[in-house]
């Protein structure tokens, strides 16, 4: 079941879809954030969430612009909800700033500890990364689709070689996930992928 706390209008949606199919994306389409969503629909029905649309809205347009290589997807998608807030959702009483935040903390996965994010935020930044902990064939389909997604863009050897230090230093760390809820479910299972695919 997806997360969807608020009811959006169709159009809203079929802009959101859309912008998620521009470039053809071997991983951060529309069903990443769809994934997500559902990782957010287990968190409203375990800790729950303070500001649930404000979450939903973030999930939603995360990656609504993704180009691989580029340094600032999360801030142009960032921007994109601020303009569909400000279009569709004018009088629903969104917290816009929030919603750009959220996205804007997407960028620095792999670098933030505890302390550096608030409750809701770190439980929003695991249901980003919950795919790392997923079945050994879907955290290997997400891998191959993200290297398909560079492939073009950057040479072969320095992808390869980047990957690796970035999972490295995922496994490196003294926790995956920032929040205590993610962190008992998903620590052990993420730590198996990222070994198992270090030593392919």
């Amino acid at each position: 079941m997806e997360f969807a706390p608020l009811d959006l209008s169709e159009a809203q949606l079929l802009a959101v879809q859309a912008a998620y199919a521009t470039p053809p994306r071997a991983y951060h389409h529309f069903g990443h954030a769809r994934a997500v969503l559902q990782h957010c629909q287990q968190v409203a029905e375990g800790p729950g969430w303070r500001q649930p649309a404000e979450i939903y809205l973030a999930a939603l347009y995360h990656d609504a612009i993704y180009e691989a290589g580029r340094k600032d997807n999360e801030a142009r998608s960032a921007a994109l909800a601020r303009q569909a807030i400000a279009r569709w959702l004018p009088d629903a009483g969104i917290d816009a700033d929030r919603v750009a935040a959220l996205i804007a903390l997407t960028a620095r996965h792999g670098e933030l500890g505890v302390a550096d994010v608030d409750a809701e935020a770190a439980l929003f930044l695991d249901c980003d990364m919950a795919i790392l902990a997923a079945p050994a064939a879907v955290f290997d389909a997400y891998d191959r689709g993200v290297a398909e997604e560079y492939a073009g863009v950057v040479p072969g050897f320095l992808y390869r070689a980047g990957r690796r230090r970035f999972l490295k230093a995922l496994l490196a760390r003294p926790r995956i996930y920032l929040s205590d809820w993610f962190h008992a479910r998903c620590d052990a299972p993420a730590r198996d992928n990222l070994r198992r695919r270090l030593a392919a």
